[in-house]
C-alpha cells in the first residue's frame, strides 16, 4: 500500500504539473488549469492508471481531510475583509435560491422517471439523499442513507454514490466552462466593476523563503486541528454542532488581517496546490466502470440526477440573469450547492475571483444545515 500511495501521488502531481504547462504554453489555456486536472485525472482513473475513488484508496480520503482544509486555510490568509462588502450577498441570495432549485429539481426528476415504480422501495430516501448531497454535501447524502437503511443494500447505496460523484465531476467541469462560454453573451452586472480581483495565472507565482513556507505550513496544521478541536467542544459542551470549516476560516480570517501574516509569502503558491490536489480527486469520482455495473438502475438515476440538475442550473442562471448578478457569481453559488464549499472555493479561485472564495465558504457552509433539513423534508414529502 505504501508503494501504490506513492505511486498514486506521483501520478496526481504529474498531472498537476502536465495541466499546469497545457493552460500556460498551449491552446488549452482557454479551458484553464482547474478544468485540465478534473478532465485529465478523470481520463487516467478510467484507463486504470490509478485507481478511481474509493475506501481502498486512502490518499483519496486524506485529500479530503486534510489537504482540502488547509488549501482553505492557505487561500483565505490572503482575502481582505475590507473588499468583502458588495459580494456575499448575492452568492448567497443566489445559494438560495439554487437550494430551491435542487429541491424542485429532486420532486420533478422522482416524477420523471416513475417514482417507486422505477427507483423501488427506497424512492423517496434516494430522492432525500440527493436532494441533501447538491445542497451541502456528501455529509447530507450520507446523513439521510442512513437513518432510511440505504446503506443495508450495498448495490443501491454504492450505485447511487456512483451517480452523484460523476454528475459532481460533471457540474464542476460545466461551472468552470459556462463563464467563459457565456460570457459574450451575458450583460454586465451593475455593481461589476473593473476592480474586481481578477488573479490570472500568471499572478499565481511567488518566490518564498524556506522559513515562510514553514512557517504557513504549521500555521495550517495548526489551525485545521485546533478547528476541528473547537468544533468538537462546542458540540459537546454547548449542544452547537457548528462545521469545523466555519472555526477555520475564523482563524484564517483573523490571521489574515495581521501585519506579520500578510508579510509571509508561500500561501497562494501552497493553497493552489492543495486545491488542484483535491480537485484531481474530484476527477477521480467519475468512475465510469461502476456506473456500468449497476445495470438497469443506472440509466434511471442518471436521468433523476440529470433532471434534477438541470432544473438547479436553470433556477440559479436564471436568476443571475434577471438580477443581472455576474456569471461567475452564479457558477460559484451554484457549485458550492452541488459540490460544497472547497470545491467552490476551487471554483472560484479557477475564475480569477479571489473576492468570491470567503463567500463560497460560508455559503457551503450553511449548506450542511440546510442541506440536511431539505434532505430529511423531501423524505416526507414523497412518503418516506
Amino acid at each position: 500500500m505504501f508503494v501504490s500511495t506513492l505511486s498514486i501521488a506521483a501520478v496526481l502531481a504529474a498531472l498537476i504539473a502536465l495541466s499546469e504547462w497545457l493552460a500556460t504554453r498551449t491552446w488549452l489555456r482557454h479551458f484553464g488549469a482547474a478544468l485540465l486536472v478534473i478532465v485529465l485525472t478523470a481520463i487516467v482513473a478510467n484507463l486504470g492508471v490509478i485507481p478511481t475513488y474509493g475506501p481502498e484508496t486512502p490518499l483519496y480520503g486524506a485529500i479530503f481531510t486534510y489537504v482540502a482544509p488547509l488549501g482553505i486555510f492557505w487561500l483565505l490568509l490572503l482575502v481582505d475583509l475590507r473588499s468583502l462588502g458588495q459580494v456575499g450577498g448575492p452568492t448567497l441570495l443566489l445559494f438560495l435560491l439554487g437550494s430551491l432549485g435542487t429541491a424542485l429539481g429532486a420532486a420533478t426528476g422522482h416524477w420523471v422517471v416513475g417514482g417507486a415504480d422505477a427507483l423501488g422501495d427506497q424512492h423517496a430516501a434516494l430522492a432525500g439523499m440527493f436532494t441533501g448531497t447538491y445542497i451541502g454535501g456528501s455529509v447530507n447524502y450520507n446523513a439521510v442513507a442512513l437513518e432510511y437503511g440505504v446503506m443495508e443494500d450495498a448495490a443501491l447505496y454504492a450505485g447511487a454514490a456512483a451517480v452523484d460523484n460523476a454528475m459532481t465531476t460533471v457540474w464542476m467541469v460545466v461551472c468552470v466552462t459556462l463563464p467563459r462560454l457565456l460570457v459574450g453573451f451575458w450583460p454586465k452586472s451593475n455593481d461589476q466593476s473593473d476592480d474586481v480581483q481578477r488573479e490570472p495565472v500568471a499572478d499565481d507565482g511567488e518566490v518564498a523563503r524556506i522559513f515562510d513556507l514553514a512557517a504557513v505550513i504549521a500555521l495550517g496544521i495548526a489551525a485545521v486541528g485546533l478547528s476541528e478541536l473547537l468544533a468538537n467542544l462546542l458540540k459537546q459542551y454547548a449542544g452547537l454542532d457548528v462545521p469545523s470549516v466555519l472555526m477555520l476560516s475564523t482563524l484564517a480570517l483573523v490571521l489574515a488581517q495581521l501585519p506579520v501574516v500578510q508579510r509571509l509569502k508561500g500561501a497562494r503558491l501552497l493553497g493552489l496546490l492543495a486545491v488542484y490536489l483535491f480537485l484531481a480527486v474530484i476527477g477521480s469520482l467519475c468512475d465510469a466502470e461502476a456506473l456500468m455495473r449497476m445495470g438497469e438502475l443506472a440509466p434511471v438515476l442518471g436521468v433523476f440526477v440529470v433532471v434534477l440538475v438541470s432544473i438547479h442550473g436553470t433556477v440559479v442562471f436564471g436568476a443571475a440573469r434577471l438580477l443581472k448578478a455576474d456569471l461567475e457569481t452564479a457558477a460559484v453559488a451554484s457549485q458550492a450547492n452541488i459540490g460544497g464549499g472547497t470545491s467552490a472555493l476551487a471554483l472560484a479561485r479557477s475564475l480569477g475571483r479571489g473576492d468570491l472564495e470567503l463567500p463560497a465558504i460560508l455559503v457551503g457552509s450553511a449548506g450542511l444545515a440546510l442541506g440536511n433539513y431539505m434532505g430529511f423534508t423531501m423524505v416526507g414529502l414523497l412518503g418516506g
